[in-house]
């Protein structure tokens, strides 16, 4: 495993380190090198991580780490506590209690992407608080990697009747926590998806749509994209960027499934 941030203690948090911005290359040891919850996130340039109000770590941005203007112009990210008013907001919606894991074992991640339009954007995703630090490191490399993503936000409450009701979407948020039960082209399941632990991401869904054996997709908006030869903005290829990166803290890809294949989706423990 890859995952290096486990063993080091969180009383390292005060260490500052200066990286090597990462490239599409799988990057070396020292690249990825952390001492403290939220360090080890590639940009140009760093400062020390502190621990806010909340608890939540705050992740190294740049020199100038309150001037909204330069952090739209680099790799940005911080990781926080669930605030109250999400908190409130996920309860009903994206959570409710019988779910696996409580609002407290969550952290919000806020960091910038590209989006489709080669702009920044900045956009938050909630995640296992175990995972925080891994998962932003890794859309820091895709950052710097310049793959982009057409949206990045929370994810919607899950209604089956809404779900059989509106079949086709032009929805394609990059998003992970939400506790529900796993859904596939034939319908939802039983038993809830990774999404219900934090330890799932949907990236681009409608460029990365879940296909059947038969290459069947639910989603007519999403059919362009079954073929996977294509190199469409958006899309995740085998070996490419997204799929070592990823691999590197850990998390596997759906698009190595045997059978159906879900092309947006990594998770840590495979499912």
């Amino acid at each position: 495993m890859s995952r290096r941030a486990r063993s080091f203690a969180v009383a390292a948090v005060a260490a500052v380190i200066t990286l090597v911005a990462c490239s599409d290359a799988a990057p070396r040891s020292d690249e990825r090198m952390r001492t403290s919850p939220g360090a080890g996130v590639p940009t140009e340039t760093t400062a020390p991580a502190t621990v806010g109000a909340t608890g939540g770590a705050t992740v190294p941005t740049s020199t100038t780490t309150g001037d909204d203007t330069d952090r739209r112009e680099r790799f940005a990210g911080r990781i926080d506590e669930i605030p109250p008013s999400l908190a409130a907001e996920m309860r009903g919606t994206t959570w409710a209690p019988g779910c696996p894991v409580p609002i407290e074992d969550l952290a919000l991640l806020r960091f910038n992407y590209w989006g489709f339009d080669g702009e920044i954007k900045r956009g938050p995703l909630v995640v296992n608080a175990a995972e925080a630090e891994d998962v932003l490191w890794a859309f820091g490399r895709l950052f710097e990697a310049g793959f982009p993503m057409k949206r990045v936000g929370l994810a919607r409450a899950f209604h089956e009747k809404r779900w059989a009701e509106q079949p086709d979407s032009r929805r394609s948020v990059t998003a992970s926590f939400n506790c529900r039960v796993a859904i596939t082209p034939a319908g939802p399941s039983t038993t809830f998806s990774q999404h219900s632990y934090g330890l799932a991401i949907d990236i681009n869904p409608m460029q990365n749509p879940y296909v059947r054996s038969d290459g069947w997709v639910r989603n007519r908006f999403a059919r362009p994209y079954v073929d996977r030869s294509k190199d469409l903005e958006g899309m995740i290829h085998d070996g490419d960027v997204v799929v070592r990166t990823f691999a590197e803290i850990g998390w596997s890809w759906g698009g190595y499934w045997s059978g159906e294949k879900d092309y947006m989706h990594f998770s840590l423990t495979g499912q």
